[in-house]
């Protein structure tokens, strides 16, 4: 049973038919209804439309489940989604053509062709952190490869679920999208069927429930988790713009991102400058009471709330550290002088608590990272050209920036995904187009010459030019 610890209310949510849902999907998909490029651009772009017709119920939504301001919801939300539509639609017709392959002589004369095509129906499980971009962003790739979808938006983000159900509902017919609702009773009865794909967001341990159940029904899975994703500051780093960047990162809709920076290893010579800086950088971004300021947003759950208060440690706190229970509010918070055996350091925090590390020699930070599950994301912000290559090409993490945080996000044509412990699988532009299809190889022999040497009994003649041939 799906029970995330990230997404599961206290009610379930009424019972519905999810095989005659899926069962009309794959009569829908069958029928060749999704096949056609042409026919999916348009859907998309109906998509695009309403999205833009809607930006100010999203907004709306948004403040109502997370508090976030109008400015901060497109940014991070509602312009990444616009952005991966207008690519998918610029390409798609591209990706779709048939890829010619070099046969293999033994085959000649003949024609190999690799044909892109729509897996069928797929699953798509969003978290409440994100509950619109982590919803559509999946979605849009899945139905510009040719799929039906069923969307399972988040119950702990209910008004923007709604918002997601009317848009769709007035773009796509349900037998094409459909979104859901409810409790994990609604998604283990979808997880039963027989599916094409599922692409889930959200916690390890509900991430590995979902990869059972796909095992069952033979279902391929896109995981994408979470995990301590590390900031190294080095010596020679610009230290005023490694804080600015930083702090954009970390606290971006209250620190409730998966790839956010968790906690930053600073070299010792530039410690203090950096926490001096990081102290500026807050004021300047949020104000000087930041549970004051109308753009900063809230934690989504009490259960949260009370978690991440808990990892606080008052005599280590240099910045911010208050909270508001009522509002489920908490100040942008640096601990400082954190040592690997506090609290803090236990597990992901996802909230807006940072706290800074010191070290003496990176070695001891690539050994700590390595020896860590590996995160979702890496940052890194020096100009020294061997450090940025070992974080290129020794360390293990999903994504990551050098001299930036959290804006790998923004690219389209840049994958995202995890590794190991922190998923498996990528998405965004053409690494969703490609997710949500299975390749399927032909090849075509002519019937006019037919090459002997396949065929037994094997003579040594025929062996010698099998063995040319395969060379």
């Amino acid at each position: 049973m799906i029970a995330d610890t990230a997404d599961s209310p206290s009610t379930a949510a009424p019972a519905f038919d999810a095989a005659a849902l899926v069962a009309r999907q794959h009569a829908y998909f069958e029928a060749g209804r999704t096949q056609d490029v042409n026919l999916r651009i348009i859907a998309l772009r109906r998509l695009y439309d309403a999205i833009k017709a809607n930006e100010g119920r999203i907004a709306e939504a948004m403040h109502a489940d997370l508090g976030k301001s109008p400015d901060e919801t497109y940014l991070s939300e509602v312009g990444l989604v616009l952005s991966e539509i207008s690519c998918q639609i610029a390409h798609v017709r591209r990706w779709s053509r048939p890829r010619w392959r070099v046969p293999s002589l033994l085959s000649f004369p003949s024609s190999s062709v690799d044909y892109p095509c729509p897996k069928g129906v797929v699953f798509v499980m969003s978290p409440w952190n994100y509950p619109f971009m982590l919803a559509l962003d999946p979605l849009v790739g899945a139905v510009a490869a040719g799929n039906c979808v069923v969307v399972k938006p988040s119950d702990y983000s209910p008004s923007v679920s709604r918002v997601i159900a009317d848009i769709l509902a007035g773009v796509f017919p349900p037998e094409h999208v459909a979104c859901v609702t409810g409790h994990h009773d609604v998604a283990d009865a979808i997880l039963e069927q027989p599916l094409d794909h599922v692409f889930f967001t959200g916690s390890k341990a509900v991430g590995a429930y979902v990869m059972g159940a796909c095992a069952k029904i033979c279902c391929p899975v896109t995981l994408e988790l979470g995990g301590q994703s590390p900031c190294i500051v080095a010596p020679d780093a610009d230290i005023d713009l490694a804080a600015r960047r930083i702090v954009f990162g970390k606290f971006l809709n209250c620190g409730q991102t998966c790839v956010c920076p968790n906690h930053v290893f600073v070299h010792e010579s530039v410690h203090d400058g950096l926490v001096a800086a990081l102290k500026r950088e807050v004021r300047r971004q949020y104000g000087a009471r930041p549970l004051e300021n109308p753009a900063w947003g809230h934690i989504c759950k009490r259960r949260h709330f009370d978690r991440i208060v808990g990892l606080v440690d008052p005599a280590k706190v240099v910045l911010g550290g208050r909270m508001d229970p009522a509002t489920l509010r908490i100040e942008p918070t640096v601990m400082d002088r954190v040592t690997l055996d506090d609290a803090v350091m236990a597990d992901e925090i996802f909230g807006p608590v940072l706290p800074v590390l010191t070290y003496t020699d990176i070695g001891d930070v690539w050994h700590e990272v390595a020896a860590r599950p590996t995160p979702l994301a890496a940052y890194i912000f020096t100009r020294d050209p061997a450090t940025v290559d070992y974080f290129k090409r020794r360390l293990r993490f999903g994504s990551g920036c050098v001299n930036d945080t959290v804006m790998q996000l923004t690219t389209s044509n840049l994958g995202f995904g995890g590794d190991g412990a922190s998923g498996m699988g990528r998405y965004h532009g053409r690494f969703s187009f490609d997710t949500f299809t299975d390749v399927k190889g032909v090849l075509t022999v002519s019937t006019r010459l037919d090459m002997p040497f396949r065929y037994q009994p094997y003579t040594k003649a025929h062996m010698a030019v099998v063995r040319l041939l395969e060379r």
